[in-house]
């Protein structure tokens, strides 16, 4: 609804409201009423036609004479009083990687991409996308605000630009940014899992597949994104985070495995390496091992060592010490450590810290950092999991 109404009157801010004053309506009406036999298309009539009311207040305080003259004829008829609405949202043409190119548009900061991305096309609410990312939710809800106005003030369209590269990138991390959020919610305020945002991502990587078919990069994200989700019905028991070496493969979905394997060698094949396709070729080695101990921990470090030189940042650098842990032990991981920093936010090199100090006896070292990666988690499962972890540990 956002991304058909945004296009359709050239106004992301304009559109979020209106399709936010649709919501409410129904929820206002909708437990009286009923649900309408055609939800969607109900509230699509009903945000157009707030959309069209809120215009008509701007060009009364003449400020938008011009969009309200824009608007195509017979575009403002009454909101119908009955439930016969023939607008078919599953079957419009797909317009939201529009509004995720328009998010990702490069006169917007990195940080106010992923925002307004998670904020519009993914439906994650401010306060979510601010524990997500421990930040204050007035911050977010200021960059978010920024965002919309210098794509207003700019006049960026609602249109495919005729390039993707520049933005490429850009839409490839947001893409990445809301799967993660759907596969280990870090804001846990749905639950540990999202399983509409894993398989949203999913689909937006498919349309881009048709767009960019000859690009490694967007096929490896796909292929990713397809190792990972696979493990979707092995990774909770109840609310209880299940960690890889303890899933119960065979409830993991094998077909497409395959099929992910067969995106990673496409994308290979191309000999353009970068940053996914790495990932899902280490994705592919845990995926296809039979079991935990099967899988090859030193061939995963010599990926790591290659990404490392490709994309030497903090977080590769620690899943590189994780994996030299698994490989050559825990004394090993905790030196690889050494060279990580810049993380103190961040709960997963806590507790990264937590497991090399308990596999090497240093139980209060472990327990302290344990204490840490709590104070910085909050998706339920996984603080769950931590705090089993260091209840391990005490006397």
């Amino acid at each position: 609804m956002l991304a058909l109404l945004a296009k359709r009157f050239n106004d992301l801010d304009l559109a979020d409201e209106a399709v936010q004053d649709g919501l409410v309506r129904a929820a206002d009406r909708w437990p009286t009423d009923g649900i309408p036999d055609n939800p969607g298309g109900w509230l699509m009539t009903v945000a157009r036609n707030r959309a069209i009311d809120l215009l008509r207040r701007r060009a009364a305080r003449e400020r938008a004479t011009d969009a309200l003259r824009a608007i195509p004829p017979g575009a403002d008829e009454p909101t119908p009083a009955t439930d016969d609405f023939d607008m078919d949202l599953d079957h419009t043409p797909d317009e939201r990687l529009r509004l995720l190119l328009l998010c990702c548009h490069p006169a917007l900061a990195r940080d106010a991409q992923v925002a307004l991305t998670l904020r519009l096309v993914a439906g994650v609410s401010t306060d979510e996308i601010a524990s997500a990312y421990l930040t204050p939710v007035p911050t977010i809800a200021a960059r978010i605000t920024r965002a919309k106005k210098k794509i207003r003030v700019a006049g960026i369209p609602m249109s495919m630009p005729d390039e993707l590269q520049p933005r490429l990138g850009a839409v490839l991390r947001v893409i990445y940014l809301m799967f993660n959020e759907g596969y280990l919610s870090r804001s846990g305020a749905h639950g540990a899992t999202r399983v509409d945002l894993c398989e949203e991502s999913i689909r937006l990587a498919d349309v881009l597949i048709s767009l960019r078919p000859d690009d490694p990069e967007v096929i490896a994200l796909r292929a990713l994104m397809g190792f990972v989700h696979a493990r979707r019905d092995a990774r909770f028991d109840g609310d209880r985070l299940i960690t890889l070496d303890q899933q119960d493969r065979t409830r993991w979905r094998h077909a497409e495995i395959t099929a992910a394997n067969q995106k990673i060698a496409t994308a290979m094949a191309h000999r353009h390496p970068g940053p996914f396709q790495f990932q899902a070729l280490i994705a592919a080695y845990h995926s296809t091992a039979s079991d935990a101990a099967s899988v090859d921990w030193s061939r995963i470090v010599a990926l790591y060592d290659q990404y490392v030189a490709f994309d030497p940042s903090p977080v590769v650098r620690l899943n590189r010490a994780a994996a030299i842990g698994q490989a050559d032990g825990p004394d090993a991981g905790w030196a690889a450590l050494g060279d990580v920093d810049g993380l103190d936010g961040y709960h997963l090199y806590w507790a990264t810290r937590a497991d090399f100090a308990a596999r090497t006896g240093r139980t209060a070292e472990a327990i302290d950092a344990y204490d840490r990666a709590l104070d910085l988690t909050t998706n339920p499962a996984e603080r769950t999991h931590l705090e089993q972890r260091r209840a391990r540990l005490r006397p």
